[in-house]
């Protein structure tokens, strides 16, 4: 993992960049694509993912998970969020894990991720994980938005940042080829905002409930009103 850096001073959209290179055949397992500034980031839901040029982390890792199931897909997100959570926890304990693949401190978001997969014969052949951190930045135009430098408050080295998070990701990511997912979705789960914690949703109607768990194809289980509902991605948002 992160054998090989491609560095790119800004570009539009490293995942992009990373398609490029698959389309072209031209990359290696591992292989990273990072920038200073991404002008054109994508997040979850459509969203552009705004960041401040030399401030923060935003990277792609091209990976080729064909040893997972396509239907399994969802423990491929498990483990690269328990690696950043992993990598983070040394410098900002309680970083929290908002379904599907936010990363949150108290009920600020520092992160993102975004997985873009290829899947062929019901197996995962290549996947793209774009990943955004909140490192040094100090003003964001979203609210809800904060950086690692904003609650610490001191600045921190990006590289030393990147390089614990690419350690994270590996060693999680080998958890995952070990085919250890009941361990992973524990340990997800543990970490997960607002894990049992009665909260307000948003789906066909406003309601309220706790999160009760995941299931295996990844979808979010809400026990409200005495049942359980599983909600698909963009089939379910926080009201906050």
């Amino acid at each position: 993992m992160g054998k090989q850096v491609t560095y790119l001073p800004k570009c539009h959209s490293t995942n992009d960049i990373a398609a490029d290179l698959l389309t072209q055949n031209n990359f290696s397992n591992g292989q990273v694509i990072i920038t200073d500034y991404q002008y054109a980031g994508r997040g979850q839901r459509g969203n552009t993912w705004d960041s401040e040029k030399g401030m923060n982390l935003t990277f792609s890792i091209i990976l080729e998970p064909d040893f997972l199931e396509a239907a399994k897909n969802f423990y491929l997100s498990m483990a690269i969020s328990l690696g950043i959570i992993d990598a983070l926890s040394a410098l900002l304990p309680d970083v929290k894990i908002k379904w599907p693949n936010d990363l949150y401190y108290e009920n600020k978001k520092i992160g993102g991720i975004l997985i873009e997969s290829n899947i062929r014969s019901g197996k995962l052949m290549n996947s793209i994980a774009g990943i955004g951190i909140n490192v040094n930045q100090e003003s964001f135009t979203i609210t809800k938005a904060s950086s690692l430098k904003k609650i610490l408050g001191h600045e921190l080295q990006r590289d030393s940042v990147f390089q614990k998070i690419i350690s994270g990701i590996d060693k999680r990511y080998l958890q995952l080829q070990q085919k250890d997912h009941k361990s992973l979705k524990d340990q997800y789960l543990k970490n997960m905002y607002r894990y049992k914690e009665e909260s307000f949703f948003r789906s066909d109607k406003d309601f309220s409930g706790q999160i009760a768990g995941i299931d295996e194809n990844g979808q979010l289980q809400i026990s409200s009103g005495g049942q359980i509902m599983s909600f698909g991605f963009k089939e379910i948002e926080f009201l906050d």
